[in-house]
């Protein structure tokens, strides 16, 4: 790995303040602005162009699994709401009410959409009538709004952007299928585009989404050992049918009660991506969500025949990667160190001599290694750095998590491992599931369960809180 220098000064360095350096890249990388609205961000289009990647991403693998998008109403009545009274409570904090509508008071107030599985129940009872009928797989992509008391851009915003997706079947055992078939999409999405590791795993009751049986989650680890949760999947298995009068006829004729599922990811992936990869110079992007893979640097481009040459080359690499050029007035040292920043990639340097030469020099964004080029190679050698530089950054994200994990198997080693700065990260444990024991690890330790894993170690036959048998391993962690 070539020894990189910090190109950018004016990014705090994240060992001296790690949420100062978070926020300084979000502005200095023009992700960003702040709005009027206090915990609402401005989506600034290199911010915009990564979710519509990640979206694009997200889409054509939902539509490989026989799901269709679909758009609801942003305004939920009241008394729809109210039907699922455990989904209620779990949001009522959250939720912003509309109570008046062109000067005139409301007779029944509109809830801002928190989420949607009400307004889909609804519709489901409307068009779902017979075991013909399903299953029903609908995503929606959309904004949602929840009244956060602290916000920070992307990893918990007033309103963000995400997709639902909400799914009814004949049987438990398919909507079982159908929560954990996008569990294990979302940790592709992450681990195969994002380059992100994840720990795939289900919420304890505790943590669970309000109104599921069951939540599961995929968790990953920051640069700073913080957990972020990243994509959640739930099995609501006939309870909100139930309450919204949802039924079918089965094949045997007798009116049955279909099982539902719901999964969202959101913008706060974004998030992700700048703290589980990012450094002291700025964004490094993965090559897949990347807006610009590839820019085009002219090196003396004031000499004759180089800018032209430039445009050239730059006009053949587009037709098999995302690339741009920048043909400002700048310095060379100005525009490496802005598009470092900006996480793109690979740069591409082209002067004289190269034009000379038939070569260009690219400069990887992950290690700052220079490889020179034949012009004519460009094809095959870009292909092979991008899927080299996804690679990497996964190996960097998983030694890291792996780095900072550990098990214990008494309290005092909780305790002892919580309270060491150089030591945050994910502590796993045994459990025996009571929620007292959950209650005693935050009060006493400062830690959250993350997800009881779905691959499961067993470490101990102790619960490691209250000494009692143990039913599973958990993870435990601080958390964004």
């Amino acid at each position: 790995m070539a020894d990189k220098k910090k190109l950018v000064e004016d990014i705090t360095s994240m060992e001296v303040d790690f949420a100062r350096w978070y926020t300084d890249v979000v502005k200095k990388a023009e992700l960003v602005d702040y709005s009027s609205v206090r915990g609402c961000m401005i989506l600034r289009p290199y911010g915009y162009a990564i979710w519509e990647h990640i979206q694009g991403i997200a889409d054509g693998l939902f539509k490989a699994t026989g799901h269709e998008n679909v758009y609801m109403p942003l305004l939920i009545p009241e008394s729809l709401l109210q039907k699922e009274k455990d989904h209620v409570a779990g949001f009522a904090p959250e939720v912003a009410w509309v109570t008046q509508g062109g000067g005139e008071e409301l007779t029944e107030r509109l809830c801002i959409r928190p989420t949607s599985e009400t307004l889909f129940c609804e519709h489901f009872a409307h068009i779902i009538k017979s075991y013909r009928d399903l299953p029903k797989k609908y995503n929606q992509w959309c904004n949602v709004l929840r009244w956060e008391k602290t916000t920070r851009p992307f990893l918990r915003t007033m309103e963000f952007l995400w997709q639902e997706g909400h799914t009814m079947h004949e049987t438990e055992e398919e909507a079982v299928e159908e929560t954990l078939r996008m569990l294990n999409v979302y940790a592709d999405i992450c681990e195969n585009y994002l380059a992100i590791p994840v720990v795939k795993g289900r919420k304890t009751e505790k943590e669970k989404f309000a109104g599921a049986e069951s939540t599961y989650t995929i968790e990953a680890m920051m640069h700073d050992g913080k957990s972020l949760q990243s994509g959640t999947s739930h099995f609501f298995g006939d309870g909100f049918a139930r309450a919204f009068d949802i039924q079918y006829t089965d094949r045997n004729n007798t009116l049955q009660y279909p099982f539902q599922t719901s999964w969202g990811i959101t913008t706060r992936l974004i998030g992700a991506i700048i703290m589980t990869h990012g450094d002291d110079n700025g964004l490094q992007l993965p090559p897949a969500v990347a807006p610009v893979q590839v820019m085009v640097v002219p090196i003396a481009q004031h000499k004759e025949g180089v800018a032209d040459k430039a445009v050239q080359v730059l006009a053949e690499i587009k037709g098999f990667c995302r690339a741009d050029i920048d043909l400002s007035d700048n310095s060379p040292g100005w525009k490496f160190a802005q598009y470092e920043m900006k996480g793109v990639p690979l740069r591409l340097e082209l002067g004289p001599k190269d034009i000379e030469q038939n070569q260009c020099v690219l400069v990887r964004r992950d290690t700052g290694e220079k490889v020179t080029v034949p012009l004519d190679g460009l094809e095959k050698a870009i292909g092979e750095l991008l899927r080299d530089i996804h690679d990497t950054l996964y190996r960097r994200a998983l030694k890291n998590r792996e780095d900072h994990t550990y098990t214990a198997h008494t309290f005092e080693e909780v305790l002892a491992i919580a309270g060491d700065e150089s030591k945050s990260g994910f502590i796993n444990t045994m459990w025996c599931e009571d929620p007292a024991c959950e209650a005693k690890m935050k009060e006493e330790a400062g830690l959250t369960s993350r997800c009881m894993p779905l691959e499961q170690e067993h470490l101990d036959d102790r619960c490691v809180c209250c000494g009692r048998p143990a039913k599973s391993m958990i993870v435990w962690g601080k958390a964004y």
